[in-house]
């Protein structure tokens, strides 16, 4: 009798995985405990603008999950698709330059079109002529030069037209003028596009030469976005990006808020942040929810099981008549649509887009390690290293000047290690990366909440 009500209990009330769950509670409750320590020791608005990087580099985190940890294909161009994002931010929400647009606008639409037809006429070409031996090179070649050197004849002198209209502005088209939010959804579908096509050229690749092939194109298109003025400002950068939540000054003169504020005795200024950021907070947290449930519900349906046996042996899944490359480019372009949509959220955030700011360090590097300390294939697991790679990414300098400033408050304050120990204190958070790295494959190699095997 014992044994069979023990087996109930496993089965029916899932006591079984009882361990697993009380593990990521733990977990999830000590990152709320290490942000609450943040609010109570720093700030509280310190701590939400902890909370609301977290919650898009959690999301950032789940499109590269979908990647690596559904179908092992290794993405290096992080940044590429999360500055795609960033863009889309732009075209959707600033309002258009109309002097830009009457300067040189027709001719770089002009120009545009028949750079589209001449990569589609180079692309018949290419297919048709498949048995014509080294005529099919050079007519495609042909194609090409003539295409671009007929596109650029229309399309440099309206950039160059659209980059001096008040060039210390504006200097560019601008956008469509509409909700910032919108863009979203445009950044996800724009990175989407891009990644089709990375796809289809370098899919076919090993794993290591799909790492090259990704990492170049990004770099190709940071460096567009970084030169080509007529669309994004360049260097100069793109500021003041309309919100989805109010602006602090418009609640510091609303007599509601003055009086609200008034009450509980709190400073105007600080509680106009604060409400701001839990905004934005409330907001992520629902994309972020809900990116969750379609990768939860994907990874546990046919479709998921699907991509796991083809991560695991794609030999014998194209032995099962499954095609993996068709498989491997559909979850690429959902894992870059992700990405995307996190990218076009972290320029709503900071309420202005710099191409400069897209850094391998930042949105490559930092990414795959909270994929890898969460967990590869977990989802959970994504979203919990989000959480803590960010949390200890931006609180290991703080924390590092004061653990310094205390082990060298015996020295003399003029002293040359101690001064030059205090100047350098910015790099202990490289320090502290390459600790947590080391620690969690030592002792948690497969992630704090590692891939659960169904």
């Amino acid at each position: 009798m014992n044994f069979l009500f023990g087996k109930y209990c496993q089965t029916q009330l899932g006591l079984k995985r009882l361990p697993n769950l009380l593990r990521n509670l733990i977990l999830a409750g000590i990152m709320a405990c290490l942000l609450a320590i943040v609010g109570i020791s720093q700030s509280w608005n310190l701590a939400f603008s902890l909370l609301n990087m977290c919650l898009i580099s959690a999301i950032m985190a789940l499109g590269v999950n979908i990647q690596w940890g559904y179908a092992g294909l290794f993405n290096a161009g992080v940044m590429g698709f999360a500055a795609l994002g960033g863009l889309a931010a732009v075209l959707i929400s600033v309002d258009p330059v109309r002097a830009a647009w009457a300067a040189g606008g027709q001719g770089l639409l002009f120009g545009l079109v028949i750079g589209v037809f001449t990569t589609c006429s180079a692309i018949f070409a290419w297919r048709r002529l498949s048995n014509s031996g080294s005529k099919r090179y050079w007519i495609t070649i042909l194609l090409l030069v003539v295409g671009f050197a007929t596109m650029r004849f229309f399309t440099d002198p309206a950039t160059l037209a659209i980059e001096a209209v008040d060039a210390a502005r504006s200097g560019y088209l601008g956008g469509l003028g509409m909700p910032i939010m919108f863009s979203w959804i445009i950044g996800g579908l724009l990175a989407a596009c891009v990644a089709w096509i990375i796809g289809k050229i370098s899919l076919g690749l090993r794993s290591d030469y799909l790492a090259i092939a990704t990492l170049g194109i990004s770099e190709i298109i940071i460096y567009f976005l970084k030169f080509e003025d007529w669309l994004t400002r360049g260097v100069k950068n793109v500021n003041g990006l309309p919100r989805p939540v109010p602006y602090e000054i418009d609640l510091q003169n609303e007599a509601w808020f003055q009086q609200v504020t008034s009450t509980l005795d709190v400073s105007v200024v600080d509680a106009s942040s604060l409400l701001v950021k839990a905004c934005y907070t409330g907001i992520f947290l629902a994309v972020l929810l809900a990116v969750i449930w379609f990768s939860e519900t994907a990874l546990r349906a046919p479709w998921g099981r699907m991509m796991r046996a083809i991560r695991d042996n794609e030999t014998a899944a194209t032995a099962m008549g499954k095609n993996v490359q068709k498989q491997h480019l559909q979850v690429f372009v959902l894992g870059s649509a992700v990405i995307g949509i996190a990218g076009a959220m972290l320029v709503t955030l900071d309420g202005q887009f710099t191409p400069t700011s897209y850094q391998p360090l930042r949105f490559t590097f930092l990414i795959w390690v909270m994929v890898i300390i969460g967990g590869s294939g977990n989802n959970w697991g994504a979203v919990l290293g989000g959480f803590v790679i960010w949390f200890f990414w931006i609180e290991a300098e703080p924390v590092g000047l004061w653990l310094i400033t205390f082990l060298t408050s015996g020295m003399e304050p003029t002293s040359w290690l101690r001064l030059h120990l205090i100047e350098n204190a910015a790099h202990t958070r490289l320090i502290t990366m390459g600790m947590v790295l080391l620690l969690t494959l030592r002792f948690a190699p497969r992630g704090l909440i590692p891939e659960t095997k169904r």
